[in-house]
This record gives C-alpha cells, sequence and structure tokens, in this order.
C-alpha cells in the first residue's frame, strides 16, 4: 500500500505545483503511478491564488488523476457563500467569510471581484456568483469530508475522541481542534489531518499532522505512507525524509 497527501494549501499554487512535482519524483522512483493523492483540506483563503488552485485540482480530477479532495471549513465557507442566499458556517456563525481574518477577500480577488468593503455585502455576493466558475463550485460540492484505507483515516480537522468513524459528524471533521489535539488513545487508524498549523509535519503516534502553515509563510507538506507498518515520509525536493512519531523519539 502506497498513498500521498498534501497538508493545506490556502491558495498558494505555486507550492501545490511544487508538492506535486516531489510526488511525481517519487512516483518516478517507486514505478508506481496510481497511488492516490489526498488533499486535507483548505484549498482557498489567505494565499495569493485559490481561484488557480481550485482550477488546478479541478483539471485533474476531470482528467482522471488519482486524487481525493477533503473539505475543509475554509472551502464550507465558501461553498456557503456562493449560495444564492449567502449562508454562515453552521457552527460558527459568528465568523462571515469576509472578515479580515478568514481571507474570503484574498480569495475573491484571485476572481477579478472588487472586494472593496465600501461596496456592501450583497454587490460582493452578486460578482462573486457570476466569477467563481461552475467547475470550480463542482469541484467543492464534490468534496469528501473523509478518506479511508486499511489503518488511514484522512479528514481535514480530526475527529472526536471515542466516537467511531462511522459516526463522526462533519461540524467535528472540519472544525475540531480540542479535545483532539490533546488525546493520546488510539483512535483505530492513524488520522491524517490539517487544520492546525504546525512548524514541520509531524507524527505523534497517532496522528498525523501535514498543515506546515502554508498560509502563514511556512511550506506546503506533502508525505507518503506506505507499507503495513504505515511508514511516514516527508517528500522534499532531495527527496525522502522519515517522519517517525514524537513520542518515540523522546522515548
Amino acid at each position: 500500500m502506497r498513498v500521498y497527501a498534501i497538508g493545506d494549501i490556502h491558495g498558494h499554487l505555486d507550492k501545490l505545483k511544487a508538492v506535486h512535482a516531489f510526488i511525481e519524483q517519487d512516483r518516478r522512483r517507486m514505478k508506481d503511478a496510481d497511488a492516490p493523492v489526498v488533499h486535507v483540506g483548505d484549498l482557498v483563503d489567505r494565499g495569493p491564488d485559490s481561484a488557480g488552485v481550485l482550477g488546478y485540482l479541478a483539471e485533474g480530477v476531470a482528467a482522471g488523476k488519482p486524487w481525493v479532495i477533503l473539505k475543509g471549513n475554509h472551502d464550507r465557507m465558501m461553498r456557503r457563500f456562493l449560495e444564492p442566499e449567502r449562508l454562515r458556517d453552521p457552527l460558527r456563525p459568528d465568523l462571515h467569510w469576509l472578515q479580515d481574518n478568514i481571507g474570503g477577500r484574498s480569495t475573491l480577488a484571485s476572481y477579478g471581484v472588487d472586494t472593496d468593503p465600501a461596496r456592501g455585502k450583497e454587490a460582493i455576493h452578486e460578482d462573486s456568483r457570476a466569477a467563481v466558475p461552475e467547475t470550480h463550485v463542482a469541484l467543492l460540492d464534490g468534496m469528501k469530508t473523509h478518506h479511508r484505507m486499511p489503518g488511514l483515516y484522512f479528514v481535514h480537522a480530526g475527529v472526536r475522541p471515542g466516537v467511531g468513524f462511522d459516526a463522526q459528524v462533519e461540524d467535528d471533521l472540519v472544525w475540531i481542534r480540542e479535545p483532539f489535539l490533546s488525546d493520546t488513545r488510539d483512535h483505530g487508524a492513524l488520522v491524517v489531518h490539517g487544520h492546525s498549523p504546525v512548524a514541520l509535519a509531524t507524527h505523534y503516534g497517532n496522528r498525523l499532522n501535514i498543515d506546515s502553515a502554508a498560509a502563514y509563510g511556512g511550506p506546503l507538506s506533502a508525505v507518503v505512507i506506505e507499507g503495513k507498518g504505515l511508514a511516514v515520509s516527508l517528500l522534499t525536493e532531495t527527496g525522502r525524509r522519515p517522519l517517525v512519531p514524537v513520542r518515540a523519539m523522546v522515548g
């Protein structure tokens, strides 16, 4: 078994293309063209080219590439904003997509939408619905909340500890931090996630966080997981760098 995974992209098309190039280099070395690539969500917001990211991924999916696209909280907020009536996130009604700390304005700017607050949210909303191509909306609509493989559970934010995978709810899968991040129990599979930025992709034994803060100037991480032992390696320009569980390192 072999699978690749990419962390939170946040509108950085250049970083996305770079890590896909790392994956292609690894595929050639391993002579494996079929292993899936799981993108753990938060494709949009904060970075300079969310439109380019959605276009790149939509083209790849349409071409039949073995890509899995998971839904992040930012992706869900964008899609709800694009409904005929602007909708807020059901878990975080206190947030709106266009406020500065969320990043929706940078996403719309990448589509050429004038996001000057003086124009008003209704005018921005109308222009947004016209500017975002149907292929991008279809990609957002087709996102999965999770992806399962033997011994692995891929998700954007994490899982509710103590709740079986089949009973998890979307709000947790795209938004949760605590109590997931501090829980050290075996979840029944290695949970591969993003959402909570760390300086470097980190293996915690029961979970693997691959959000290395691309939204804030950090790198975009791509990993490969393979074999019965679920060995994890970070992919770099010079090849693989093994990621061992931090508990094993300090123990």
